[in-house]
């Protein structure tokens, strides 16, 4: 048994000592970026898109300035195929409040007696031991309460803007887009993820499309570097929080 457990503790230790080194490497440097190459945008605007016919050409005549055509100055660009770029904006703006409360209570009490029967509870009396007696016979006194107070407020507020690609164009038409963001100041990244599904149509003649617009959103704003680092428990307080029971 001793055994198995020195196996165990050697074990864990490697893999803590591991982890360090990966976490060591990284000591004075700051957080590299994500390489563009290796995401679905990049793929999406390398791939050539299937051809469609949500923009057909009207031939004008020879004389004419302005055509159907997406190149054109009047001409639809809002993005529709693979590849496209569209830019999305997030105004997040929500508050929750909840309170419930509770309050119950109970009381309850008998007694019953026996003074007086042909005066056997005297002559019992006599042969209980001392303080002991039929009078009262039985008195019973119970009392329970219980309350309770909760309540959830929240309140969260968030506006980014952020450059989507349509990675790409579902059977019946709605666009898969995927945006990727990452800034670093100094030593901390910022990190924004946008994904989901949107319908050509809710897309702004700007070629904006709101995030409440985006079926299946996933939204992600977050960070890592020095900063992050020290916010986050150590890997040994976060595997005591799992073990310990109490």
């Amino acid at each position: 048994m001793m055994k198995t457990m020195r196996t165990g503790l050697m074990f864990g230790a490697i893999l803590l000592a591991v982890g360090a080194c990966g976490r060591l490497e990284d000591v004075g440097k700051a957080p590299d970026f994500t390489s563009i190459r290796d995401g679905d945008e990049y793929y999406a605007m390398m791939s050539r898109p299937l051809p469609i016919s949500l923009d057909p050409v009207t031939p004008t005549g020879g004389a004419s300035l302005w055509n159907g055509g997406r190149e054109s100055l009047l001409g639809d660009r809002r993005a529709m195929t693979q590849g496209d770029i569209l830019t999305v904006v997030i105004e997040i703006d929500d508050s929750a409040e909840i309170s419930n409360s509770t309050d119950r209570s109970r009381s309850g009490s008998e007694s019953m007696s026996i003074t007086q029967l042909f005066g056997i509870p005297q002559r019992i009396n006599e042969d209980l031991p001392d303080g002991a007696s039929l009078s009262p016979g039985v008195d019973t006194n119970s009392t329970s309460s219980a309350s309770g107070d909760g309540s959830v407020s929240r309140n969260e507020k968030l506006e980014l803007r952020i450059a989507a690609t349509v990675t790409g164009v579902l059977p019946n038409g709605i666009l898969q887009i995927v945006g990727k963001q990452e800034v670093r100041v100094n030593f901390e990244l910022r990190e924004l993820l946008v994904t989901g599904y949107v319908r050509p149509q809710d897309i702004s003649r700007q070629n904006e499309i709101t995030y409440d617009k985006i079926a299946a959103a996933r939204i992600s704003y977050g960070g890592r570097g020095q900063i992050t680092d020290v916010q986050q428990p150590r890997y040994g307080q976060q595997i005591a929080d799992i073990i310990l029971p109490f």
